[in-house]
C-alpha cells in the first residue's frame, strides 16, 4: 500500500495563489509547466502565478493552453516593478489583455513588491534607490495613478493588490479601493498590526500570509528586484501567524510563496504549511476555506 503523506487530502481542492517558477532570475524549483502538473496531481484547482519581473498573465493562459486536461488552473497578473514598465495604467491595461483571448489576461494587478519604500528600507537600499520607489505618503492620500488603475480593477472586475507596502499603507489603499467599487482586493499581512488586518477585513479585503516567511530562504541574500541580493528579515513563526489568521477570519487567504530553489517544490511547501497551520490548532474546514473557499471567492475562479 503506498504511503500518503501526512496533510495530501487538504491540497484536494486546494488553490495556491502565489507560486513562483522559472524562468527567472533566481533559480527556481520548477518552470510553469512543472508547477501546473504537480499541482494537478495532488488534486487542486489552480495556481496563481507571481513573478517581480514581468506580467505572468501569458505563462498562465499558455500552461492552460498545453494543460488545462490535467485539470488545474493557472491564472497570472502583474506586480508594477520598474522592469514590468512601472505603476502606470498602460501596464495595468496590457496586463488585463494579454492572454489567449477574452477572459485570459491578468487576474491581479498589483503595486510593487520589493521596489516599495516599506521594503527597501528593510532591504537597507541606498538613498537614491530609495527616491525611486513607491509610497503611499503619511497623508494617506493615494497618488492619482493608483486611483486610475483602481478604477480599472473595479471596471475589469479583477483583484487589485496591494504589494507589499506597510500595514498603514495598505488600509490607505483598502480604503480608496472600497470608494472606487473595487470588490476584489488582496494585502499582504504576515507583518501587519491586529487592528490593521481587521480594517482591511471590515472593508472587503483579503489578508493573505505566506509560507515563504516561516522558512530557512529568508537566511540566505537572493535577487528580488535587480542584480543586488538581500535578505527578507524574518524571525517569524506560525505561532506570529496564528493572531494574524484568527483576525483576518472569513478573509485569510493561506498561499505558499513557494518556487525559491532552496525549498521544495511550491505544492511541498503548501503541505508543509497546511499541518504547521494544523497544529495551531485549525481545523480542516478552516483550511479549506483558507485554502480554497476564499482564494475562489477573491480571484473569482467558482
Amino acid at each position: 500500500m503506498p504511503y500518503i503523506m501526512p496533510g495530501a487530502h487538504l491540497l484536494q481542492g486546494a488553490i495556491d495563489p502565489h507560486v513562483h517558477c522559472a524562468p527567472h532570475l533566481n533559480g527556481r524549483s520548477v518552470n510553469v509547466f512543472e508547477a501546473v502538473r504537480q499541482a494537478a496531481a495532488a488534486g487542486m484547482r489552480a495556481i496563481g502565478i507571481m513573478c517581480n519581473f514581468q506580467n505572468t498573465s501569458g505563462f498562465a493562459a499558455l500552461a492552460n493552453d498545453e494543460l488545462g486536461h490535467l485539470g488545474c488552473k493557472a491564472f497570472g497578473g502583474v506586480i508594477m516593478q520598474p522592469t514590468a514598465g512601472g505603476v502606470t495604467l498602460e501596464v495595468a491595461k496590457a496586463a488585463i489583455g494579454y492572454g489567449y483571448g477574452p477572459g485570459t489576461g491578468a487576474r491581479f494587478v498589483s503595486l510593487p513588491t520589493h521596489h516599495t519604500r516599506y521594503i527597501a528600507e528593510r532591504e537597507g537600499r541606498s538613498p537614491a534607490f530609495l527616491e525611486t520607489t513607491f509610497q503611499v505618503p503619511d497623508s494617506g492620500k493615494v497618488p492619482e495613478v493608483v486611483c486610475a488603475i483602481m478604477d480599472l480593477c473595479a471596471e475589469k472586475d479583477v483583484v487589485f493588490d496591494c504589494g507589499h507596502v506597510s500595514g498603514r499603507e495598505a488600509v490607505a489603499l483598502a480604503e480608496e479601493c472600497k470608494r472606487r467599487g473595487v470588490t476584489r482586493i488582496r494585502t499582504h499581512g504576515s507583518r501587519y498590526a491586529i487592528d490593521q488586518i481587521q480594517a482591511i477585513t471590515a472593508l472587503g479585503g483579503y489578508v493573505e500570509l505566506s509560507f515563504f516567511i516561516l522558512t530557512h530562504a529568508t537566511q540566505v541574500g537572493l535577487t528580488h528586484v535587480d542584480e543586488e541580493k538581500h535578505k527578507i528579515a524574518s524571525a517569524s513563526t506560525i505561532q506570529d501567524f496564528t493572531p494574524r489568521i484568527r483576525a483576518a477570519g472569513d478573509h485569510c487567504i493561506l498561499s505558499s510563496d513557494g518556487g525559491v530553489f532552496l525549498l521544495p517544490p511550491p505544492v511541498e511547501c503548501f503541505r508543509e504549511y497546511m499541518l504547521l497551520v494544523q497544529s495551531e490548532g485549525f481545523s480542516d474546514d478552516e483550511i479549506r476555506r483558507m485554502t480554497s473557499t476564499n482564494p475562489a471567492a477573491l480571484f473569482g475562479l467558482h
